[in-house]
């Protein structure tokens, strides 16, 4: 046994990871063989630019590499340059709802853009935020949940499921490739 050989004392620290692509969330990498990363979020209203800037700083504090925020109305995305600023780990815009929240998220300096496309809309519209990202070197993250199931999925399944999650997740994917 080495030196760094730890598992023995904390055995959930013995992860056989799938393969993946790394990717980038602002100058942190995630997947691939990139080093694990702790991600936390924000609960303050976003609006608040010096509540939210200060509990970033919490977090960075407690050891997160990258900081999700909430994105649900325009006060939030218009706070959200000033968020950036102020943090020293890539930030998150938690998109919700409505489309117009990633582009303004995506151009006020978000490393990640969150988004549940199925709460999102049409994939036209799906298809602007990707555009914004892409303008903006902002990653992409799809969020899937049971509330966001399409009704297509829901008549298929029967009830929010995790078979029915995971297909809207992948038909979401087709779009965002």
């Amino acid at each position: 046994m080495t030196v760094q050989d730890h598992t023995h004392l904390r055995p959930w620290r013995a992860i056989d990871r799938r393969p993946s692509r790394k990717i980038r969330v602002g100058n942190v990498e995630v997947g691939g063989d990139a080093p694990i990363t702790v991600q936390s979020m924000t609960n303050t209203l976003t609006a608040d630019a010096a509540a939210t800037i200060d509990q970033i700083r919490q977090l960075e504090e407690a050891g997160a590499d990258i900081v999700r925020v909430s994105c649900p109305d325009e006060d939030s995305t218009k706070a959200f340059s000033t968020i950036v600023k102020g943090s020293k780990v890539p930030l998150v815009a938690d998109i919700h709802f409505h489309y117009k929240r990633g582009i303004e998220a995506a151009k006020a300096g978000a490393a990640c853009l969150r988004i549940n496309p199925g709460n999102i809309g049409s994939p036209d519209r799906v298809r602007e935020v990707i555009q914004a990202a892409r303008d903006h070197g902002c990653s992409m993250r799809i969020g899937v949940n049971a509330g966001s199931l399409e009704p297509h999925l829901l008549e298929k399944y029967g009830e929010p499921c995790p078979a029915a999650m995971v297909e809207s997740a992948l038909d979401h994917a087709r779009i965002l490739q």
